[in-house]
């Protein structure tokens, strides 16, 4: 098997960590290739795509916690395009994060009034090029209910991405701005695969954890067992340098503030 670069080659914290971490993604990504459960495109090096998405889709569209969020902060990724496009049916707001966050502009507004495409395919990163505007992080209204892609997701709350950090920045922005409090729900979508037992998933203090985690077959309250939220902000002494430079929004921050 060809040796593939870790998505968290950049990522700063204690090496057994990020081992554990990347042992963990190994593990998950090949039970879900056995059970032939992944789909375009794939599960390794990913937030899988898994087989059921629409129905874990539909079993959050089906809690209390859906009906009142009227904002809603997705991921990119493949898994929840079920998630955003319910979203956008249901007449929320979706902001959604640029891949990477690659832009100065990291975010896509995705108003359910002003759609270029079918829901489906405005919620795709194709479809927000045609029907979304590109939004600052100071342009963001406050979120409802923040949905995050996982590799792995427990019962306690701990999640698991694919290593680059970049949802927990997400976060971190959001929360630094105001856009996120004590009430915004945190959520997750997958595949009955993916979740594993509490305590098993190694955290980091910038973590952010689950409030539900949401399967084609159940819904899992965390709320009960999860920990606290990282403090609202950035960590800075958790970046590496190289992924500070990677960020454009990060790149200028850094500049101003003298870091």
């Amino acid at each position: 098997m060809p040796r593939r670069s870790r998505h968290d080659r950049d990522a700063g914290g204690p090496a057994d960590l990020l081992a554990a971490k990347a042992t963990l993604r190994e593990e998950v990504w090949e039970a879900l290739r056995a059970a032939r459960v992944t789909r375009f495109p794939g599960a390794v090096g990913r937030i899988p795509n898994f087989v059921g998405a629409e129905a874990a889709a539909e079993r959050l569209r089906a809690t209390g916690e859906w009906r009142r969020a009227g904002t809603v902060k997705a991921n990119p990724d493949a898994a929840q395009l079920p998630v955003r496009q319910r979203a956008l049916q249901d007449g929320k707001v979706v902001y959604m994060a640029v891949p990477r966050l690659a832009e100065p502009d990291p975010f896509f507004l995705l108003d359910p009034d002003h759609l270029a495409d079918p829901p489906r395919r405005a919620a795709s990163i194709s479809g927000a090029s045609r029907s979304a505007r590109r939004l600052a992080v100071a342009d963001l209204a406050p979120v409802d209910l923040v949905v995050m892609g996982c590799v792995a997701a427990a019962g306690d709350g701990a999640r698991l991405g694919k290593g680059g950090g970049f949802a927990d920045l997400e976060f971190a922005l959001a929360a630094q701005a105001g856009l996120i409090g004590a009430d915004t729900v945190v959520v997750t979508t997958v595949h009955e695969l993916q979740v594993r037992a509490a305590g098993e998933i190694p955290t980091a203090a910038h973590d952010v954890p689950l409030d539900l985690v949401v399967t084609p077959e159940r819904v899992i309250d965390c709320r009960p067992r999860r920990g606290a939220r990282p403090q609202a902000g950035i960590i800075w002494d958790e970046l590496t340098q190289e992924k500070v430079a990677s960020i454009p929004l990060l790149r200028s921050r850094n500049v101003d503030t003298g870091r």
